[in-house]
């Protein structure tokens, strides 16, 4: 029996880039499919301990206990929204705006290999790579971070010695 198509759909976004660094799909919109997309993302970037935030809204898959300790043991700070405020979630609510419109909408998957794929070339094929944005001055995610390292790789050391060497004779 083919496995059916998912009806969850998981992803964290880079605030600073908008990039999708991880996202998994399930039979079930759960705590095991959140933390199991949290996993990919811890793999997939170097996390410093009390550097990472990861916000998410009300929804009990993201104040699970399973997902709240093993924010704790990677040491990223857990943010929850405020009810009711449809701006505090907006960046994650924006990528369900561009799947939805630019690559589910209007079609069907009958598996959830099917459904993966789809969404394979959209977000690692598209959005990530070539889809550019007003915000990161019209590059993707994965030019703008490159911009962003490429820069810090070539700024000056911030330690300068203001002091002049005596000279002697």
């Amino acid at each position: 029996m083919p496995d059916p198509a998912p009806q969850g759909l998981s992803a964290i976004r880079d605030a600073f880039s908008r990039r999708v660094v991880a996202w998994e799909t399930s039979a079930r919109a759960d705590a095991d499919l959140v933390l199991a997309t949290l996993e990919y993302a811890l793999a997939s970037r170097e996390v410093e301990p009390g550097k990472l935030i990861h916000h998410a809204d009300h929804g009990c898959q993201y104040t699970s206990i399973k997902l709240t300790t093993r924010l704790l043991w990677a040491g990223v700070d857990a943010s929850v929204g405020s009810v009711g405020d449809s701006y505090d979630n907006a960046l994650a609510e924006n990528l369900w705006m561009l799947i939805k419109t630019e690559c589910i909408r209007g079609r069907t998957f009958t598996t959830r290999a099917e459904a993966n794929l789809a969404l394979f070339e959209y977000i690692d094929g598209f959005h990530n790579s070539r889809r550019i944005q007003d915000r990161l001055g019209f590059l993707s995610p994965i030019e703008f971070e490159e911009k962003h390292y490429a820069e810090q790789a070539t700024a000056e050391p911030t330690k300068l010695n203001t002091h002049q060497p005596l000279l002697t004779s």
